[in-house]
Parts: structure tokens; C-alpha cells; sequence
């Protein structure tokens, strides 16, 4: 079995009681009479109890808001009073305090082999301090980064926090990174260690490590090694290595943690350029932590949740590590597959009680849907149609309509069940846009997917659906935080700006790109273009780097243009804009195609697809026999689409004018898209250079 040591022996001082002890310097201790197991001279034994104000914090000196040099702290933006005025805790003094809580409650639940492995609390915490003897042992340095390269799993929670209980970094890879890139990660963050999952990823790291002068192990996480070589250790090896490291450093190193230094280095997808490396303090990841938690769950219930988004982006570890370590909760870890069809069994063993999926999650989850739908009788289909008219007059209401619980007895409740979300009391979406159509496809389902908004360098959130819910909205901005919007034009549109201690503490070892994102008086600037309502409901209405600036001077975002399109268009996947500097707008299209075990697009369209090429008498099967041939009414149906979102169009130079369908469509592997399923529009350009070319010389040609 995977975890071997499940408990160590609480000896001197590994007990909690006595820990807690010999760390005064960093924590008071509340308690009643209490007998430790470990210690003669105290009475009978009672519950610690550990409260964030008996938890005597102290800061590193600094002046400043934000830094780049990973061993410099940073000034909390502290409130006075209220939200935003809690005492800044690190991330070990969370841990314990959880751990005090809910010491025998699960806290990570994985399969292994096939069998079903339960870490609690207390396991997972002594887990963790076994891994961070292991990274002192091997000559982990303090700041230096630990690069964690693989799928979720309980060795990547447990790397990551082992390594920041020893004092260094944790750096996510993704997995999808290039040897190359995975080599300026490693070598930025300086990583002494690199945790791999498998043979596949080891290989990357070992084609670039030589090209990696502070490394000093690799750790394989999963599977049996296939070759030995220095320094390269099993993950039993591994934990096994620092048996022999005492207690009493471990402590020393975990005492002399403070909550304004940097823990965490979350690296930017390469979206737009050079890959950043957001530096995090444990204040950032703490106060963000217990912040969500507080709105996500309020009754006290036992909350589970379902890990499976990459772990290298801040949304998916802010929830899975340390929301959940805020509430005390259960992770599941779903397969490395889970995105090519398993995530769904999961989801009905877990059963979370709150969910996040990116967009293209929620989309591929409805195409699913209206794929199976299609199929069923003329009567269920009836049903079906009326009870989604319900929900989405329910959901726009929030007045119950008459036949409410009928339909929710006959449908909303079996297809919660089905999709293993019974449990659900909050559906989430956000990393990139989602189109209104999936938005109303589930609420109508009565299951509201509420946005969130944020970024790497605000830890996650910055504003949230929860109480209220406004459709395409992204909420409202959380406790302790505030948002102001910069140099708004007559609509009410500016730059989306940040304040609250979830704002990051710079770009490490980049100054002049630190300086970008924060002003002078420590405002993050997001390059986001939003509105408010008169409610204080935020929208993001374009990204001013994604900003389409027309030959002409007119400033077009792209994304509610490309929305519309796939909105009348249902069997279109990837929609992109074009037209900077050019005199008029075109578009690159893809249709919808089925996606093989490596997620990779096939040339067989999907369902969805092959219902409007039967509804039209076309044979086709394929997107490349719709593309070679034209096909008449598919291209028909396209122009026909284009006209109605020209038609809403507020000027001539927001219409488009010419399109072309691509044999491919986008994809992670392909390049096109980045780890959260984002359009990486300067790579598309650069990819289907000579495609864009066409478009415009054409129509040069014809003038």
C-alpha cells in the first residue's frame, strides 16, 4: 500500500500538545486540563483547543507592498477592522489548526491499485512533516523551489505543502509543458527537487537536467522506476529518507515560517509571453483560504469536493488544498483520465457538496447531454423541454412557478443523481469565459453555475456567486477585498482593479513586470476590461490585451462576438476573431468533433453535429469531408449565423466579413488552447499564419 507509515509515533515532539509547546515563539496554546499521551506530568487528557486569535503571529520586518526576490517579505494590505483584519496565520498554523479540529475525519480519499486508500487529517499532517524531512534531508534550501510535475493525487498535496513546511517554494508544472518548459520553470524557481508522477514525465525532466544546476533529486511519485540513476528515488524511498532528521529541526525551520514571506510559486500559463512566476505568501493563501471558505460553506455540514482541474493553476489548488484545509473537508481525487470520460464516476462515488469545472467542462458536459437527449422518445422529450422551461423561469425568478415540484421530481433530481451532483449546494465556473447558451443550458436543468473572477496574482477569487446570482456575472467582489474600475469610458467600462490581502507579492525576479501589474499605491492591475450595475455586480467585458484595434482605429473585444456566433451556430467549437490592423474582421471556425483518450480532436463530428447534418440531408461524418466539400447547407447555415450577429452589431467595422472553417479543431496538445482551456490568440495567429494571409489577400484581390 501506498502510505506506509499512516501514523507515526506521537513521541516528544511530535505530539500536537507538545509542538505546540516548543513553537511558543510562533503560536500560543489554549489549553483546559489536559493529559498529553506523550508527556508524565500533565493531568487527564482533554482537546487542544486552537483558535486563530490564541495564534501569535509574527511578521517579517518590511516596507514595502510587493517584492521580486524570493526571500524578501512583503507589507500585508491589513484592514483597521473587519473583514480583512484577521490575524495573518501561515500555512502550517492552518494545518494544525485543522488538524486539531477534525484529526480523525478523511482527508484525502484516492484509489490505489484499485482499492480505496484514506488519509484523515492527522495521517495527512504527519504525512507532510515526513515529506519535509525528507526535502531537509535532501538538501533542500530555504526559498528554493520544489517543482511538483504531475496529476492531483495525495503525493502532490503532500509535496507541496512537505516542502513549504521545510521552507522552500512549491511550484506546479503543468502537466502538458514541453522538456523545455518544464526546464524555465525548474530553473527559475532554483528547485533543488523535482516530484514527477510517471516514466513519461521523468523523461521531460531528464532531457533538460543538465540545464538545471540547483537540482539535486527526482522523486517518481507513481509507478515502478525503469532505470536507476543518482538521486532518483521511488516516493517510499523518498518518505523513508528523512527518518533520521529530528524532530527539533523540522520545528525550528517550521518556527521560523512568517505569514508575509513567500510559500507558493504559481506560474502563468504563457498565455501572452514568457511564463510568470507568481510569488504567494502564506498570508495570501491563508486569508484567501478561510475568506472562501466562510462563503462557501455556512451551515458547518461536512463539505466534499472533487480533485481534478490542474493543480499547477491557482483556482484548482486554492479550492482543493486550502479551501478544503479551511474547512476540514474530503477530497477525492478522480483518475488521470478524468476529463476524457471519467470524472463522471467520480463525481456519483464522491458526491460532492460543491463543484468547479472550467467552461469547456460545463460544455462538454452539455454537449453530452443534448447528445442523449436527442435519442430519447418524442414523449420524454416533452417532459423534458417543459420542465427546462421551469427551471430557467425558476432560476431568473427566484419565485417558485406552478409545476416546479413536479418538474424537479420527475426531472432536476435524476439528472443531479445521474451527473453524481445531488449534493451540490454550489456549482462554480471560471479560469475563462463561458457562453450564456451552457449558462441557461444548466440553469434550466436547476443547476446554477455560478462565475467566479479572479487571477493568479489575486490567489484565486476576487469576486464570487454565491448569495446572489446575476447570469453572466461574475459576482460580487468577497469580503476584505475591493475593486475599482480605472480610466471607465461612457458605458461605464474600465480596467478591472484589485485590492486585499489575496494580492500576490510580485513576479519573481521580474521587477519591470511587477511594476505593470502594481501601481504605486499597490493596486492590481488585471488587463481586464469590466462593468459594474447598479447593483455592484461585476462583468468582464473584454481583456485589454485581447483588444482588436481595426486598421481604422476602432477597439473591438473579440470574445462577445465569438460567444454570439457559437450561440447561433450550436455545432461550431472554436470561434477566433481577427482583424488587429487589418481593415475589416474575419474568423477561423472549428466544428464539433469527438476527442480520443488523449484528448487529442478526431475527423468524426460528434452528436450534436451529425443531428444537424441528418436534419439536412447530409452524409457527411467527417469535418474534413465537410470541409473539402463545402458542404452547402453547413456553410449556409454559418454565413446565415454570421448575418444575425452582424446584424446586432453596433458600427460597420464590428461586422464579419469573410471566415474560414479549419480542418482541426483547437486543442491543448495542438497548441491552440493553454492548460485551462484558454485561447491562446498570439500562438493561433502565428499557427495558421498563412490561412489568415488567404482571407485578406482574397479580398485585396478582389478590390
Amino acid at each position: 500500500m501506498l502510505f506506509q507509515a499512516v501514523l507515526l509515533p506521537l513521541s516528544k515532539p511530535d505530539c500536537l500538545l507538545c509542538l505546540a509547546v516548543s513553537l511558543e515563539s510562533d503560536f500560543s496554546l489554549m489549553a483546559g486540563k489536559s493529559k498529553c499521551p506523550c508527556c508524565p506530568n500533565t493531568e487527564e487528557p482533554k482537546a487542544t483547543v486552537l483558535t486563530k486569535t490564541s495564534l501569535a503571529t509574527t511578521l517579517a520586518p518590511a516596507d514595502q507592498l510587493w517584492s521580486t526576490r524570493r526571500d524578501k517579505a512583503v507589507r500585508l494590505r491589513m484592514e483597521g477592522s473587519g473583514p480583512g483584519s484577521e490575524t495573518p496565520i501561515t500555512i502550517h498554523q492552518l494545518f494544525l489548526e485543522t488538524v486539531e479540529k477534525c484529526e480523525d475525519h478523511p482527508a484525502l480519499i484516492s484509489k490505489e491499485n484499485g482499492q480505496v486508500v484514506t488519509l484523515t487529517w492527522r495521517q495527512y499532517y504527519e504525512q507532510c512533516r515526513a515529506a519535509a524531512k525528507s526535502f531537509l534531508k535532501l538538501g533542500l534550501k530555504r526559498y528554493h523551489g520544489v517543482g511538483i510535475l504531475g496529476f492531483n493525487s495525495p503525493e502532490w498535496f503532500i509535496a507541496d505543502i512537505g516542502c513549504i513546511l521545510a521552507g522552500g517554494l512549491g511550484a506546479g508544472i503543468y502537466t502538458t509543458n514541453s522538456p523545455e518548459a518544464c526546464q524555465y520553470v525548474a530553473a527559475n524557481c532554483e528547485a533543488n527537487v523535482l516530484v514527477v508522477e510517471n516514466q513519461k514525465q521523468l523523461q521531460k525532466i531528464l532531457q533538460v537536467k543538465d540545464q538545471l544546476p540547483h537540482l539535486k533529486a527526482i522523486v517518481q511519485y507513481k509507478g515502478e522506476l525503469q532505470q536507476k540513476a543518482p538521486n532518483l528515488y521511488t516516493w517510499a524511498e523518498f518518505m523513508r529518507l528523512g527518518e533520521d532528521v529530528p524532530n527539533e529541526q523540522l520545528d525550528a525551520v517550521i518556527s521560523s515560517l512568517r505569514a508575509n514571506e513567500c510559500c507558493t510559486l504559481i506560474y502563468t500559463s504563457g498565455t501572452t509571453g514568457t511564463p510568470k512566476g507568481v510569488m504567494l505568501s502564506h498570508d495570501n493563501m491563508t486569508w484567501t483560504a478561510t475568506t472562501a471558505a466562510k462563503l462557501v460553506s455556512k451551515s458547518g455540514d461536512e463539505e466534499v469536493l472533487v480533485s481534478y482541474l490542474p493543480l499547477s493553476h491557482v483556482a484548482a489548488q486554492m479550492i482543493d488544498i486550502w479551501v478544503c484545509m479551511s474547512l476540514g473537508g474530503t477530497t477525492y481525487f478522480a483518475d488521470p483520465d478524468a476529463l476524457k470520460g471519467t470524472l463522471a464516476n467520480t463525481l456519483k462515488e464522491a458526491r460532492p457538496t460543491f463543484f468547479m469545472g472550467v467552461p469547456r467542462v460545463w460544455e462538454k458536459m452539455q454537449e453530452k447531454m443534448k447528445a442523449m437527449g436527442a435519442k430519447a422518445s418524442p414523449m420524454r422529450k416533452r417532459v423534458a423541454d417543459w420542465a427546462k422551461s421551469i427551471g430557467l423561469q425558476y432560476n431568473y425568478s427566484n419565485l417558485v412557478p406552478w409545476g416546479f415540484m413536479l418538474a424537479n421530481n420527475l426531472v432536476f433530481k435524476k439528472v443531479r443523481a445521474a451527473l453524481g451532483l445531488d449534493r451540490c449546494k454550489l456549482c462554480f465556473t471560471g479560469a475563462a469565459p463561458i457562453t450564456k447558451d451552457t449558462l441557461e443550458y444548466f440553469m434550466s436543468l436547476n443547476i446554477p453555475v455560478m462565475e467566479l473572477y479572479g487571477m493568479s496574482e489575486s490567489s484565486g477569487p476576487h469576486t464570487v456567486s454565491i448569495d446572489e446570482y446575476r447570469i453572466t456575472s461574475c459576482g460580487k467582489v468577497m469580503p476584505g477585498c475591493k475593486t475599482k474600475l480605472e480610466n471607465p469610458d461612457a458605458d461605464g467600462n474600465g480596467e478591472i482593479c484589485f485590492w486585499g490581502r489575496h494580492v500576490f507579492m510580485g513576479y519573481l525576479n521580474m521587477p519591470d513586470k511587477t511594476t505593470e501589474a502594481l501601481d504605486e499605491d499597490g493596486w492590481l492591475h488585471s488587463g481586464d476590461l469590466g462593468r459594474h450595475d447598479e447593483n455592484d455586480f461585476l462583468y468582464i467585458t473584454g481583456r485589454i490585451k485581447e483588444l482588436i484595434i481595426t486598421a481604422g482605429g476602432e477597439n473591438i473585444p473579440p470574445v462577445p462576438i465569438e460567444d454570439a456566433l457559437k450561440a447561433e451556430v450550436p455545432f461550431l467549437s472554436n470561434t477566433m476573431l481577427l482583424g488587429d490592423k487589418l481593415k475589416f474582421l474575419s474568423m477561423l471556425l472549428t466544428l464539433k468533433c469527438v476527442v480520443d483518450d488523449n484528448g487529442d480532436p478526431t475527423d468524426e463530428l460528434t452528436a450534436e453535429a451529425l443531428e444537424f447534418c441528418r436534419q439536412n440531408g447530409i452524409a457527411a461524418t467527417k469535418v474534413s469531408e465537410i470541409v473539402a466539400n463545402k458542404e452547402p447547407a453547413v456553410y449556409k447555415a454559418i454565413q446565415e449565423g454570421i448575418e444575425r450577429v452582424n446584424a446586432r452589431s453596433t458600427s460597420n467595422a464590428q461586422k464579419v466579413q469573410k471566415w474560414v472553417i479549419l480542418e482541426r479543431d483547437f486543442s491543448i496538445t495542438g497548441g491552440e488552447l493553454g492548460p485551462t482551456m484558454k485561447l491562446r490568440r498570439p500562438i493561433v495567429v502565428k499557427m495558421y499564419q498563412d490561412r489568415i494571409d488567404e482571407i485578406y489577400a482574397a479580398a485585396a484581390a478582389k478590390q
